[in-house]
């Protein structure tokens, strides 16, 4: 069984995929660095200096105010949290959803460029010396018979 785990590891494959993960992690921080560090800022303030972060339902307050107890409704996502409040965050949502849409579109680009190498055809192989020389001798008996014959 420990000969059977070590060949599967060893395989090209298993390494490939392990390497595979490793980049696709890192590629999800770049992504997700991205998203929330460079597009979200521009767009929370091109609507007006909102901050996706803090779009949030605060189910706490709702709750308090249909029971008609004291609402302590908080002013950001951070706030509430650090209250114990239960938090509908779709503004995490938004941003979770434009990082997947990030990602999925750059695998689908790399797949199709990995698609589009792969169906270019493999170069002819090199033609081996023996053959190179066969092909020689018969050119040259060719040229011999037709000057034979030319003579004749």
């Amino acid at each position: 069984m420990l000969r059977e785990f070590r060949e599967f590891i060893v395989k090209g494959n298993a390494f490939d995929l392990a390497v595979g993960v490793i980049i696709g992690a890192a590629f999800g921080g770049i992504v997700t660095s991205l998203v929330g560090d460079i597009l979200m800022p521009p767009i929370g303030v091109l609507m007006g200096d909102l901050n996706f972060t803090d779009y949030f339902v605060d189910l706490t307050v709702l709750k308090a105010k249909a029971l008609g107890g004291p609402v302590d409704p908080q002013a950001s996502y951070d706030a509430a949290k650090h209250a114990g409040h239960a938090i509908i965050a779709y503004g995490k949502f938004l941003t979770a959803l434009i990082n997947l849409l990030i990602v999925g579109f750059v695998i689908f680009i790399l797949v199709k460029q990995v698609n589009r190498l792969k169906r270019t055809p493999a170069p002819e192989p090199k033609t081996p010396e023996d053959v190179l020389l066969l092909r020689e001798i018969r050119d040259l008996l060719a040229k011999e018979k037709d000057r034979a014959s030319t003579l004749a």
